[in-house]
């Protein structure tokens, strides 16, 4: 059923009579677990319930049309969990899949559920962090090629000048255990070097994909030291508490035990021998399939 609403009375009389459930989290791999570990520090008293498909992982270098098929899936399915809200912890998801399922999917499924990406909130608070307004995106090739920095940048502040450099490398260093090894060094350089020399008047940096926090003591390593470097984690965090407040009747419909669950369509054991890169702690996981 489609659901129009006429005014905002009528969407919270709606969403008033839906079953409360925990705040969805959905990546493709597993660094939405910096994500994920972020707005917990955050929002602690809220439950969650995080969704990684690593069999089908990486997204990175697949199609717009295959992202969002795979990304629509795995949002129906956390709904179907009871999930009132998901975010897609994802930047390929969030460039790629977001604003079609928010426009054409969600008034088909349920117009009072909520789907929300990572780019913007990261994006948002630029305006207070950048002084010379030159920014810098590292991230993966999809995430670059898809230009969702720079067009949801240029919409907050168009004074702002963007460069990007993909680094497809360096999801394979973080998820292959190597983010520490001294041969991680030369692919992080090289890539901050590429980036610089396109544009040397940058005094911002965005590390534009979930694995790259992993990496951080060695970008800020090669990194000069006047250049702020920007993990998404706190600010998609700040942005959906923030978003919290403004919408309470969608607050009151998130549940808050403190607890956290995890599924994946990997195997379970395999989940976790990854997930303990990015997060430090014991979980237990439950294997799903997604169609």
């Amino acid at each position: 059923m489609i659901c129009i609403f006429a005014d905002n009375s009528s969407y919270a009389k709606t969403i008033a009579a839906m079953t409360p459930g925990p705040i969805g989290i959905f990546d493709s791999g597993y660094g939405g677990l910096t994500i994920l570990s972020q707005i917990r520090a955050q929002m602690p008293q809220y439950d969650f319930l995080y969704l990684g498909d690593n069999a089908r992982t990486p997204y990175g270098t697949r199609s717009f049309e295959v992202v969002y098929e795979f990304t629509s899936q795995a949002v129906k399915k956390l709904f179907e969990m009871g999930c009132p809200m998901v975010i897609l912890a994802c930047n390929t998801a969030s460039a790629k899949a977001l604003r079609t399922i928010q426009q054409i999917d969600l008034p088909k499924i349920d117009p009072c559920k909520r789907v929300l990406g990572i780019i913007r909130p990261t994006v948002e608070y630029l305006d207070d962090i950048t002084v010379t307004r030159h920014v810098g995106i590292l991230a993966t090739s999809g995430t670059i090629k898809s230009q969702s920095y720079p067009l949801e940048i240029k919409k907050l502040f168009p004074d702002i000048t963007v460069s990007g450099e993909a680094c497809p490398i360096w999801v394979p260093l973080v998820e292959c255990g190597e983010a520490r090894s001294d041969g991680a060094d030369y692919f992080v350089r090289r890539h901050i070097d590429n980036l610089l020399a396109k544009d040397d008047k940058i005094d911002t940096l965005i590390l534009g994909c979930t694995h790259y926090p992993i990496l951080y003591d060695k970008i800020r390593r090669y990194t000069p030291s006047h250049i702020k470097v920007i993990t998404q984690g706190e600010y998609v965090g700040k942005s959906l508490v923030n978003y919290m407040e403004r919408h309470p009747e969608m607050d009151r419909m998130c549940t808050k035990q403190g607890t956290c669950r995890f599924l994946t369509t990997e195997s379970g054991d395999i989940f976790k021998q990854y997930a303990s890169i990015f997060f430090d702690e014991d979980i237990q996981v439950q294997s799903i399939a997604l169609k």
